[in-house]
C-alpha cells in the first residue's frame, strides 16, 4: 500500500508552515537552479506528477502553457492547490502516481518536484512517462540526492553540543524502503542510487541533457544562515531529460 502521510492532520498542518508552502517556489531552495533546467511552456500540454500545493502547475501556466494536469496522492494537497494555484488552464486530480492512466502521446512536457522517493520502482515511473509523452517531449523532476537518502533517518551525526558533526553515508548501494525523520515524523521514502536514477532514463528511451546537485543561492545564504550546513553535501538531484 502507497503511504500518504500528508493526509495526517499534524504532518500537514507541520508541512504547511515549511518555506516552500507558505512563500511558493521562492522559499524553495533549489528552484533557483531548477527554473534554469525548465523547457519553454508556451502552447504546450504539462503534466505534474505529485504536484503538492500546485507551485510549479502555476508556474507552467504563468508561463503560457495551453493546459497543465497536476495530480498527487493527497487530496489535502490538492484542496491546497486548488485554492492557493488555480487558474483557467489548470485541473487538478487525486490519484497516485503509480495509478495514473498515463495517455499516450498526450503531454509535451511532464515536470515532478520531490516526488519519486516515495516511489517504489523509477523505471516503472520512466516507461509510464515516455508512453504519455509526445515526439520531443521534455521529462524535467527533482528528487533527493542518493546521498541524502542512503542512510534512511535523514540527519546529522551531532557532537556533544549539538552542533552538526558529519552526514552518514551507509548502505548506499542496498536500495529500497528507508524510514526517514521528517517533520517529526516517521515517513516511508525508497532510497535509489545515481546509477537507478541514470540508467532508468536512458534504458526507457530518454536522452540525458542536464544533471544538477543544486547548492543554496547566495540571497538564501545570507537570510538563513542555517542553511550554510546544505553547502556540506547534496540534498537535491535535478534532472532534465528528452524522449528519443
Amino acid at each position: 500500500m502507497k503511504e500518504n502521510k500528508y493526509e495526517d492532520n499534524t504532518f500537514f498542518d507541520q508541512y504547511s508552515q515549511m518555506a516552500r508552502s507558505i512563500q511558493g517556489l521562492k522559499g524553495a531552495g533549489e528552484w533557483h537552479v531548477l527554473k534554469k533546467m525548465l523547457p519553454d511552456f508556451k502552447g504546450k500540454q504539462v503534466l505534474d506528477l505529485g504536484c503538492g500545493f500546485g507551485w510549479h502547475c502555476r508556474y507552467a501556466a504563468d508561463k503560457g502553457a495551453k493546459s497543465v494536469l497536476g495530480i498527487d496522492i493527497s487530496e489535502k494537497m490538492i484542496n491546497e492547490a486548488k485554492k492557493k494555484n488555480n487558474s483557467p488552464c489548470i485541473k487538478y486530480e487525486c490519484v497516485a502516481i503509480e495509478d495514473f492512466d498515463y495517455p499516450p502521446l498526450t503531454f509535451d512536457i511532464v515536470i515532478s518536484s520531490l516526488a519519486f522517493h516515495y516511489a517504489e520502482s523509477f523505471d516503472d515511473i520512466c516507461q509510464k512517462v515516455h508512453r504519455t509523452l509526445a515526439a520531443d517531449g521534455k521529462f524535467v523532476f527533482s528528487v533527493e540526492h542518493p546521498v541524502f537518502t542512503a542512510f534512511g533517518n535523514q540527519d546529522w551525526f551531532y557532537a556533544q553540543d549539538g552542533s552538526p558533526l558529519h552526514w552518514p553515508v551507509d548502505n548506499y548501494f542496498r536500495e529500497g524502503k528507508r524510514n526517514a525523520n521528517f517533520l517529526g515524523e516517521n515517513v516511508i521514502k525508497y532510497h535509489k542510487t545515481l546509477t537507478t536514477y541514470i540508467n532508468g532514463l536512458l534504458s526507457s528511451g530518454f536522452n540525458i541533457q542536464e544533471l544538477r546537485e543544486p547548492e543554496p543561492d547566495n540571497a538564501m545564504l545570507r537570510t538563513m544562515p542555517e542553511m550554510r550546513d546544505e553547502l556540506r553535501r547534496p540534498i537535491f538531484l535535478i534532472i532534465s531529460a528528452g524522449k528519443r
